[in-house]
């Protein structure tokens, strides 16, 4: 998942090995606590302002984790989890700085990953079609969204 990231990398190998590591092991109240930092005016203006930075896999798993936050018939725990995960992504301080050249959006994409496949139940082809529907609007119609969709369980 991180390859994109690792050939632009600025980190070392230790270091990649370390945050991937550390967000292997990411569980979900470690996701929840980041809530507070979640506002649908702070998401569309992170999201905005970083699509193109962080790239096309980052805001895919953004945008299917929003779309299944928006399904009513989630449970407040899974709800819970996604804002945790979304407040994460629009924190401006994190593990890495999203400025960091290359590789700002690593730590970020693996706590939105650890918590699309937590709520991985809840995401339906319909979530997954407007993300890419959304995604394909900003990046052109020829993103590769096959490495989140695998983690989901569907090629």
């Amino acid at each position: 998942m991180f390859e994109k990231f690792k050939k632009k990398k600025k980190l070392s190998e230790e270091q990649m090995e370390e945050i991937e590591q550390g967000i292997v092991n990411v569980d979900e109240i470690e996701i929840q606590k980041h809530g507070v930092h979640y506002t649908e005016d702070k998401f569309w203006k992170k999201i905005g302002k970083f699509a193109k930075k962080a790239g096309s896999s980052v805001i895919y798993v953004v945008l299917i984790l929003y779309y299944t936050l928006q399904k009513p018939e989630i449970p407040k725990k899974v709800k819970a989890t996604i804002v945790g995960a979304l407040g994460y992504f629009i924190l401006p301080i994190d593990l890495i700085p999203d400025v960091a050249f290359g590789a700002g959006f690593i730590d970020d994409l693996g706590i939105l990953t650890a918590a699309l496949l937590q709520v991985a139940a809840y995401v339906d082809d319909e979530v997954k079609a407007k993300a890419r529907e959304k995604l394909e609007s900003w990046f052109g119609g020829k993103v590769d969204t096959s490495d989140i969709d695998q983690k989901l369980g569907q090629s």
